[in-house]
């Protein structure tokens, strides 16, 4: 007999899909005899209806290749994805992003004219990597006036 009725209602009180319902081969007879939901409740109640674990995806692939990446392996011309910026253009886009910060700074008039043209010539040497290094700089060095 089909038991689809079964594994219809058990699925639904299990909240599970009705591939992960599993009966208890040797109660199948109780199962084709459970109708209601009363009924598969008590089945499942006393075991004979289970759920079945659901299948993941194995990430035993995934740890091989990482262990082979922090090794230093597949980093070959072949095995690079995506577009590379520059050297000369990442500069371009750090460099007018600190000299626009810098600006709106003096703007404030939270910089001094000389304090101003100093970090402007520090960034252009390269002595900052981003905008926060040099706001960094400008708080430990205590250079941004006092309001």
């Amino acid at each position: 007999m089909s038991l689809a009725g079964q594994r219809r209602l058990a699925a639904r009180l299990l909240k599970i899909g009705r591939n992960r319902v599993w009966f208890d081969p040797d109660r199948i007879a109780d199962v084709e005899a459970a109708l209601t939901r009363e009924d598969i409740r008590r089945l499942i109640h006393e075991g004979a209806i289970r759920s079945s674990n659901k299948i993941g995806i194995s990430r035993a692939r995934a740890k091989i290749l990482h262990e082979k990446k922090t090794r230093g392996r597949r980093r070959g011309h072949g095995s690079r994805e995506g577009t590379r910026t520059p050297r000369k253009e990442r500069w371009i886009s750090t460099i007018r992003s600190i000299r626009r910060r810098l600006r709106v700074l003096r703007g404030k008039r939270q910089l001094t004219k000389k304090v101003y043209r100093r970090l402007y010539t520090m960034s252009k040497g390269g002595a900052f990597k981003s905008v926060g290094h040099m706001e960094q700089h400008i708080e430990t060095r205590k250079l941004a006036r006092r309001r």
